[in-house]
């Protein structure tokens, strides 16, 4: 396989500052490199292409044009309202030597190598592929419009929402059954000629929210494979909290591995 990785990073993600979600700092190092990372050293991936906001792609280019030049990155402009816009303008520079793209969330930077390796073999027999996780909450349905009768406390408009008690509340209507329902996750692979397919109807294609609605709305098959209960979306910035606790842990696991190596081969000499 020859894979194209395409990084939709157009988000402006304001909860985490003026720089955006995808510049917030992750353990030392910006969310966005962190995902790159996770690609960089896959030996199926000849190109990334991270497309970001087009309103910023000046000022992140000033900011981090060498960074991604050392990478090899191609660097676009995203799309201003909708993903699959985004998705859309990576495809037109896909290079043609490419037999499959996969496309990441920016905001998952701790998609392991094995889930990674896992989905990339699953594409070598089927055309379309995701990693997904069983469903273990519950799901209920609510009204649509929130019951906005509480009166907020006075005290958490001076402390903002982290302080917040007051809130509007939903009605339930049901409780959805959960068998058989998983939670998707990127990355999600696809040959290349079957999304350009799925991207051909996607200004048509309602309530889509992930690459392989485009795909099942072909009536083209799309298969799972074993995602990672780790491999979490950072949508908050105490998602960013938990993601670099993970990332802690992670290390301090490889450095204490790195030190036991060093002294078998050193008691080995």
């Amino acid at each position: 396989m020859n894979i194209t990785v395409i990084i939709p990073a157009a988000g402006t993600g304001t909860r985490f500052g003026p720089s955006g979600k995808i510049e917030f700092d992750l353990a030392g190092k910006p969310i966005f490199l962190r995902t790159i990372d996770v690609f960089a050293n896959q030996k199926d991936v000849e190109q990334i292409i991270l497309a970001v906001n087009p309103s910023k792609i000046d000022e992140f280019k000033f900011r981090w044009q060498a960074k991604l030049a050392f990478f090899g990155i191609t660097l676009i402009s995203g799309g201003r309202t909708k993903r699959w816009q985004t998705v859309r303008n990576a495809l037109a520079v896909v290079s043609d030597k490419c037999t499959h793209v996969a496309i990441h969330d920016a905001a998952r930077p701790l998609a392991s190598e094995v889930l990674v390796k896992r989905v990339f073999d699953a594409a070598m027999r089927f055309p379309a592929v995701i990693p997904a996780i069983p469903i273990n909450a519950t799901l209920k349905r609510v009204e649509p419009e929130p019951n906005n009768t509480l009166e907020e406390d006075p005290l958490d408009v001076i402390l903002g929402d982290a302080d917040r008690t007051a809130s509007a509340s939903q009605r339930v209507l049901e409780t959805i059954d959960r068998n058989n329902l998983v939670e998707v996750q990127t990355p999600q692979i696809f040959a290349v000629e079957l999304l350009r397919r799925g991207y051909e109807q996607a200004e048509q294609a309602r309530n889509v929210t992930d690459d392989a609605g485009l795909i099942e709305a072909l009536r083209e098959p799309v298969h799972i494979v074993e995602g990672e209960s780790t491999n979490l979306k950072i949508t908050r910035p105490g998602d960013a909290e938990v993601a670099a606790a993970i990332l802690e842990k992670r290390q301090a696991i490889k450095g204490k591995f790195m030190a036991k190596k060093r002294l078998f081969a050193e008691e080995d000499g």
